[in-house]
């Protein structure tokens, strides 16, 4: 940090904004144009990137306007190679395994366990840098899109009968043997490129603090990253105020959320079958870290159901997005926050959507479909089956003549 204070901020930010999606390598990539914050002696031939970050930051003016505001924004993180924010930390950590092979090391493989996107991510940047990878997961407990990424990508594939927990426990061993590098969000690798997440927020708002960060909350290695990512922003004088941070967990596993409850008295739960998959994790390994960021950060923690986070899904879907059931979970907890008035109509509000709603079109399909189980869906709109007929055409578009979206 004493070597960054060097620059001003004024000369930082002028930095990253001339970088920012060109085309000079490293630094189109929105985590290696910051790399001097990110990783500053990884040499540029060793770098690993798939032009990750950089992903829309979405005014949602519509789902803002129904619930009574008009400074809603939306992080589409899964707007990246591999279709979710992992992208972000995964090149990081793969560069500098790359670089340490390049120097001599004996690394033979990279490890994972996941519940399907680090998996994704992890596959995708070990096989663009022509490092073997290892993915451990949950046997049947991923989406077939989360399953088949690291499959075409010519990873070693483990789907264990256990769930992410009990991938994690052995992948924690495997690391213990010489030559297999553990690539999960313990690594402080992986946070170093998703704090640029909070870095890239702040830049798009023009260098300006959003007032409230909403994050959905698994391993919670992206609670502490951003926290890091805001804090380093201020300590090299770029911004003026912390933004609160609200961490959203699914009801099913919600160890963080208990834990608030308890006055941040932690407990390892065992995670129940919930539709944001990605985030059924009971025994979060980033769990301190997180705790401590929501500390220094007005922390909140809030919980959604799976009816309610399928219908804040699909609610905002209607107003032009496709999420995910993780960033499902963020936008039910927003909408009950809201509603008690713990986040006030006139706050800038982002909320992190983690992955691309293509990877869960069995959740998407399942809801218009009414089979989702434990959810009532609110916002069904399923096909209307007719004969190949003018006639019924017409009579279903008559039919349907008041339908709002």
């Amino acid at each position: 940090m004493s070597a960054l204070t060097k620059q001003s901020a004024e000369e930082w930010t002028q930095l990253f904004d001339e970088r920012y999606k060109r085309t000079a390598w490293p630094y189109g990539s929105a985590v290696w144009g910051k790399k001097e914050w990110v990783c500053p002696d990884l040499r540029n031939e060793s770098v690993v990137s798939m032009d990750e970050g950089g992903s829309n930051l979405f005014w949602a003016e519509r789902f803002g306007r129904e619930l009574g505001m008009n400074d809603l924004w939306v992080k589409l993180c899964g707007n990246s190679h591999t279709g979710s924010f992992k992208d972000l930390g995964m090149t990081v950590l793969v560069s500098v395994v790359r670089q340490i092979i390049a120097d001599g090391g004996t690394i033979r493989a990279v490890a994972c366990a996941s519940t399907g996107d680090t998996s994704a991510s992890l596959a995708a940047y070990a096989a663009a840098g022509g490092i073997p990878a290892i993915v451990l997961l949950p046997r049947g407990k991923v989406s077939t899109a989360q399953l088949l990424q690291p499959i075409a990508n010519g990873a070693l594939v483990l789907a264990l009968d256990t769930d992410f927990d009990g991938c994690m426990a052995v992948v924690q061993r495997l690391s213990l043997d010489e030559g297999i590098y553990l690539a999960n969000s313990m690594n402080s690798l992986r946070l170093e490129g998703q704090k640029t997440v909070a870095i890239e927020i702040v830049q798009q708002l023009d260098w300006n603090v959003p007032d409230v960060v909403i994050i959905p909350g698994g391993n919670l290695g992206n609670v502490s990253a951003l926290g890091a990512g805001f804090e380093m922003m201020a300590s090299l004088g770029l911004i003026k105020k912390q933004p609160q941070i609200v961490v959203a967990q699914a009801e099913a596993a919600n160890p963080l959320f208990r834990a608030y409850q308890r006055d941040w008295h932690f407990e390892p739960i065992e995670a129940n079958p919930t539709q944001a998959s990605a985030i059924q994790i009971g025994n979060p390994v980033s769990v301190r870290k997180a705790i401590r960021t929501l500390e220094r950060h007005q922390g909140i923690v809030e919980q959604a159901s799976e009816s309610e986070l399928a219908d804040a899904a699909a609610r905002a879907d209607r107003t032009g997005m496709y999420n995910c059931p993780h960033t499902g979970v963020a936008l039910a907890a927003l909408i009950k926050l809201r509603k008690r008035g713990l986040i006030d109509a006139r706050s800038r509000v982002v909320v992190v959507s983690t992955a691309s709603g293509l990877k869960f079109t069995d959740f998407k399909l399942g809801y218009h479909e009414q089979r989702l189980p434990e959810v009532n869906a609110l916002h069904t709109n399923a096909p209307v089956e007719l004969p190949n007929d003018y006639d019924s055409v017409r009579r279903a578009i008559d039919t349907h003549s008041g339908w709002n979206p």
